[in-house]
């Protein structure tokens, strides 16, 4: 016999044993179990005192201040920009637009987190009117 039909005999039923192995035994749930188990951070507490000297908190508290008046400088410089590079022609796209308009930021997350509830969105009516009809063809 040769090796290709002993392993077109042997394939098949090699196959079957390990699927009744796996799930009639209930192999496949240690098995489930195992990689949940092993994917799990485990966490080691031990009991102990860190002393900080005094003046390495401040330190800490003084980079931090720093490098939040860092960002909040850079974030203003990109507003300045943005404003900037918002004029089209000497247009301001933003012409007309309530301070009150902006959307506070929120610490919750969400798709429609930010948007004022009386947002009425963009008008997309005239969407169907671009392919003159034909969207059906372009499909």
């Amino acid at each position: 016999m040769k090796k290709s039909e002993l392993k077109k005999v042997l394939k098949p039923l090699i196959k079957e044993c390990i699927k009744e192995c796996i799930f009639e035994d209930g192999v496949l749930s240690g098995i489930i179990t195992e990689v949940v188990s092993g994917l799990e951070t485990r966490r080691v507490v031990t009991e102990g005192v860190t002393i900080q000297a005094k003046t390495d908190d401040r330190e800490a508290k003084e980079k931090q201040r720093q490098a939040e008046q860092e960002y909040e400088k850079q974030r203003q410089e990109r507003i300045k920009r943005l404003n900037e590079s918002a004029k089209v022609g000497g247009v301001n796209v933003f012409e007309g637009i309530k301070k009150d308009a902006v959307i506070p930021e929120s610490s919750t997350q969400g798709p429609l987190t930010g948007v004022r509830s009386g947002d009425s969105g963009v008008d997309i009516s005239g969407i169907l009117n671009i392919a003159n009809g034909k969207w059906k063809q372009l499909i």
